[in-house]
């Protein structure tokens, strides 16, 4: 197979000769946005993340394999590559670790008041806080039960906590108490005291947290973002942020980015907000090669 890779992987020359040595010919290329090294109708296979939001698919006639380095199918157009017999995996897994550790990171940086903490070190003052939290006991929803969602339970279930899930696709897994249905979502909000959404961004999913999610949670509870900002209604949940009606929120996805520097969520003591760097892990770098060789020996 011809093969293009770009630099969406940060991979080693002896990786790359891994790939020839299987039998594929391969050309590389740094940046997507770049032109592209060889004619479009070489290439039958790529390795990439958001090469087709600078080099229309359609120009690609040969293609047959997309490997993609990022988790989400969102900068592809999956109906084009559906209709053309195109086989197409993502980096499966590869995140999972690191994007899990952040959830859970964000909300005991909540409950335990660390800004409070923070800010007294720096200022050498002696302050003592009642009013920090325990996370054991807490009831916990995973709101997309996938690779991501799944490390989430686990670490949370450690903790001690309650842990369920909502799905597109109900099923029993010992990670969580009950796997609820995407149509119980509301229901299964009024219950929580944390939220994690893992889910993918889809059209069904665009603001599936709304005004009226929102509403259902109850006023202690902590809302977690590590899928994509599309998911949440950024407007709604500002207002209800605004009027005290959420414990707090750990954001590290937007719905666009980068995050406004007028946004309003900048400045909430009760938000952490971060650039979209939960999936970030010293394991990713092997996780990933794991997988790109992987799919490639099975094709």
């Amino acid at each position: 197979m011809k093969i293009l890779v770009t630099g969406a992987w940060q991979c080693t020359e002896e990786q790359l000769n891994i790939i020839r040595n299987m039998g594929h010919e391969v050309v590389f290329m740094q940046n997507e946005k770049d032109r592209c090294p060889v004619d479009y109708a070489w290439i039958e296979g790529v390795i990439c993340n958001g090469l087709f939001l600078y080099h229309d698919i359609r120009k690609f006639t040969s293609l047959k394999y997309i490997q993609l380095t990022s988790a989400g199918f969102d900068r592809v157009d999956v109906d084009y590559i559906n209709a053309n017999n195109i086989t197409i995996y993502n980096a499966r897994g590869v995140y999972s670790v690191p994007m899990a550790e952040y959830a859970l990171c964000g909300v005991l940086q909540l409950l335990k008041n660390t800004r409070f903490f923070d800010e007294n070190q720096k200022k050498r003052e002696w302050v003592k806080n009642r009013s920090v939290l325990e996370l054991c006991g807490k009831n916990v929803c995973i709101v997309g039960c996938g690779n991501v969602g799944t490390e989430c339970a686990k670490r949370f279930k450690a903790f001690g906590c309650n842990v369920f899930g909502v799905d597109l696709y109900p099923r029993q897994d010992e990670s969580y108490s009950v796997i609820y249905s995407l149509q119980d979502l509301t229901s299964a909000l009024s219950k929580v005291q944390v939220v994690v959404l893992t889910l993918p961004l889809t059209e069904e999913s665009r603001h599936i947290i709304n005004a009226e999610a929102l509403a259902s949670l109850p006023d202690d509870a902590i809302l977690v973002n590590i899928a994509r900002g599309g998911v949440v209604d950024t407007a709604a949940l500002i207002d209800v942020l605004s009027a005290g009606k959420l414990g707090g929120a750990v954001l590290d996805v937007f719905e666009e980015e980068p995050l406004s520097e007028g946004s309003p969520l900048w400045g909430m003591d009760n938000v952490i907000v971060t650039p979209h760097n939960s999936f970030v892990g010293d394991g990713n770098s092997q996780r990933l090669a794991d997988v790109i060789m992987t799919n490639l020996r099975g094709n």
